[in-house]
């Protein structure tokens, strides 16, 4: 990670982030357990979801936590990887989605509509 960006995790900041706001942090804790916890979906799954999103989401720690987490839970390097590419694949696709804005925007323009 840059370190001038992202600093490592260290015991000392999680202290002190739960010590500034114990409330908040400990119900957190308790809602990252129940989501990430075996349900309908098997946690394999459940963590390859977290590390598309964190792709997405372009958060550095999530990435790399939840990968971790993802090999811990039985995925595969192949797995990881098919799975940042339907991020990529999802945030390239709400792009293409959204250009209807654009082009009807365009339309309005020529048409002599302004916004």
């Amino acid at each position: 990670m840059e370190k001038d960006m992202y600093p490592e995790r260290s015991r000392e900041l999680k202290k002190k982030m739960q010590d500034l706001a114990p409330g908040p942090a400990n119900a957190f804790k308790a809602f990252s357990a129940s989501v990430f916890a075996e349900g309908a979906l098997p946690g394999k799954t459940k963590q390859l979801i977290a590390v598309a999103v964190a792709h997405v989401t372009q958060c550095p720690y999530c990435i790399r936590g939840h990968t971790e987490q993802a090999l811990r839970s039985g995925a595969t390097e192949p797995d990881l990887m098919e799975a940042i590419w339907v991020a990529a694949e999802m945030r390239a696709g709400g792009a293409y989605a959204h250009s209807t804005l654009a082009l009807d925007t365009m339309q309005r323009m020529a048409d002599g509509h302004a916004h």
